[in-house]
């Protein structure tokens, strides 16, 4: 769960920490009062696009960071932060901290780690599930079904598409060669010929793997010639020159000697010095053969700068080392080798479509049966929640069909089929909210009320399927009142039993179901506008929602019915303990 979330010079917020507990909290407040603004700074540290319009006027930065607990030691956050090397102690406490600079650079942390906005969107996504207005319209977007859909059976449907997607690559691959070979033939001969010229100038250049690598460190002892000879030189004259002091070990040893015969505890000893004293002199022995060996070479010099430009050369336009020029030639000479031999090579690449093919579209079919099967089952559940949302005489359907096209020589049932990285299925959900009316797309017979709770419907169900710590709520109840409102309020307050929730709202239904209610106002300071949070007793709460009952002045009434709507949400509060 979201635990402390703390915001500093974003927008109108000046400087904001908030405490957020269990349950479902609600966030009211008059409209312009900064509710929005606090699920916006929730959303950037869940991996948003930032902007910098988002740093309040006159500030150099905006900060934000975000405190999560994790009470599940299976919780998928574990695997990504062992991934990516980020620790997370025993407490389960995660932090995500981001800040936006006045000239547009972002900054993302995990636990202290720097990381990239992909990588802290990873994190977000698997703690934060935000939902607005605007994802209620996504609903309409067909394209985003069929990810809807294979949430519900989440973990079957990530198995199966990565067996399915691994064949998908390699497929198309094959058809992007194949198509390649199948280009015209002045296309080809100009392949062939660029290919020829790039094999002829690497086989002349006559490299050896590694011999960049070998070569620079040959020329990094030339150019140091003087500084090997002297330190050498230093060495050995330490040890024989005429300080000698392999003499004055030699005297050392010879001591020691002497001690070992009157004295067995020194017998170690002396074998020690002995065995370190053959070492040195052997290595002074070295050093003076490696001396005798040295010789500066100013004309091998020369070759080896005219070697490594010309290595250079070729590593701008083949790549970035010997060994990975070595791997492109041999790659072109096998491309040379299938141009040449289109004819037996576009037959060889048939054969792999048509073996690959069958496979990817034997995996395709399982989730397609997987989905089907899913469909029946989220129907069916969907229904129910519906029903609990007074679209009782709502009728759901999940339409899968087969994408039609030309893809290669891929066939199912005797007929072209489009494979994409979902398979073959495209996922439309339909609806009718009368009674004898066929179902059709959602934006052609769904209100936005009904939008909101059919979106909700899905949120409820899929809120497990997706194992996020959080579900935040902005606004989803718009157009909505009476008893649907109540249903909206007590379907919210199901998600919480479940998950963590935080939900703006302008019903008092919802708000009356509240475990915390945070108040959100504006006020003027210094001629600036600031946003501050205010945790609601009892007693204000009955003030805040009577002010949402009537919208203008509060009332005796008013006061009255927030504490009806108070007492009655908490005797249904037990329903769903």
């Amino acid at each position: 769960m979201l635990t402390e979330l703390s915001i500093k010079d974003f927008a109108i917020i000046e400087e904001l920490t908030i405490t957020f507990k269990k349950g479902l909290t609600v966030l009211t407040g008059e409209t312009g009062a900064g509710k929005s603004i606090i699920i916006d700074a929730i959303e950037l540290l869940a991996g948003g696009r930032g902007s910098v319009e988002f740093v309040r006027h006159g500030a150099k930065k905006a900060s934000l960071e975000g405190l999560f607990t994790i009470d599940n030691p299976s919780h998928p956050i574990y695997t990504i932060a062992t991934e990516f090397g980020i620790d997370i102690d025993t407490d389960g406490m995660v932090v995500l901290s981001r800040t936006i600079s006045s000239n547009g650079k972002s900054i993302c942390r995990v636990n202290g780690h720097l990381v990239t906005l992909g990588l802290l969107k990873e994190f977000g996504k698997v703690l934060i599930d935000i939902h607005t207005q605007h994802e209620t319209q996504s609903l309409m977007d067909v394209e985003r079904h069929i990810e809807l859909l294979d949430l519900y059976n989440k973990k079957q449907m990530q198995e199966a598409k990565q067996d399915y997607q691994s064949l998908y690559q390699k497929l198309t691959a094959i058809q992007n060669r194949y198509r390649q070979l199948n280009e015209n033939e002045q296309e080809m001969a100009q392949r062939l010929d660029l290919l020829t010229f790039q094999l002829k100038e690497l086989q002349e250049a006559d490299l050896s793997p590694g011999e960049d690598e070998q070569l620079r460190k040959e020329r990094e002892k030339l150019l140091n010639y003087e500084r090997i000879f002297t330190g050498v030189r230093d060495a050995y004259e330490a040890l024989s020159g005429e300080q000698r002091a392999i003499d004055w070990l030699g005297l050392a040893l010879s001591g020691l000697e002497t001690v070992s015969e009157y004295d067995a505890s020194f017998s170690d000893k002396k074998e020690q010095f002995l065995n370190h004293f053959y070492l040195i002199e052997e290595m002074s022995i070295e050093l003076r053969n490696y001396l005798d060996s040295l010789e500066y070479d100013s004309d091998r010099l020369n070759e080896l700068e005219s070697r490594l430009n010309e290595i250079n050369r070729l590593q701008k336009k083949y790549g970035p080392t010997v060994d990975a020029m070595l791997e492109y030639a041999s790659s072109i000479e096998d491309e040379i080798d299938e141009i040449k031999d289109k004819d037996s090579s576009i037959e060889k690449l048939e054969q792999e479509l048509a073996e690959i093919g069958q496979d990817v579209l034997v995996e395709a079919k399982h989730l397609h049966d997987l989905r089907v099967q899913a469909a029946n089952y989220l129907k069916q559940t969907i229904h129910q929640e519906l029903e609990d949302l007074y679209l009782e005489k709502a009728t759901f359907d999940i339409k899968i069909s087969t994408k039609k096209g030309k893809v290669g020589n891929i066939e199912l049932d005797g007929k072209p089929v489009q494979l994409g990285e979902n398979g073959y299925d495209h996922v439309r959900f339909l609806i009718s909210t009368n009674p004898g009316e066929p179902v059709k797309e959602m934006n052609k017979v769904a209100s936005g009320g009904e939008l909101s709770r059919i979106m909700l419907a899905l949120k409820k169900i899929f809120a497990h399927h997706q194992g996020v710590t959080s579900v935040i709520f902005d606004e989803v109840d718009t157009g909505v009142s009476g008893r649907v409102a109540q249903a909206i309020a007590e379907k919210i307050y199901n998600i919480s039993t479940g998950s963590q929730v935080l939900c703006i709202t302008h019903l008092p239904q919802v708000a009356s179901m509240a475990d915390t209610h945070l108040l959100i106002q504006k006020q003027i300071k210094d001629n600036r506008t600031i946003t501050s949070v205010e945790s609601l007793s009892t007693d204000k709460r009955i003030t805040e929602i009577g002010r949402m009952i009537t919208g203008t002045e509060l009332t005796a009434t008013s006061r009255e019915h927030a504490r009806e709507l108070i007492d009655r949400a908490e005797q249904l509060k037990q329903i769903y303990i």
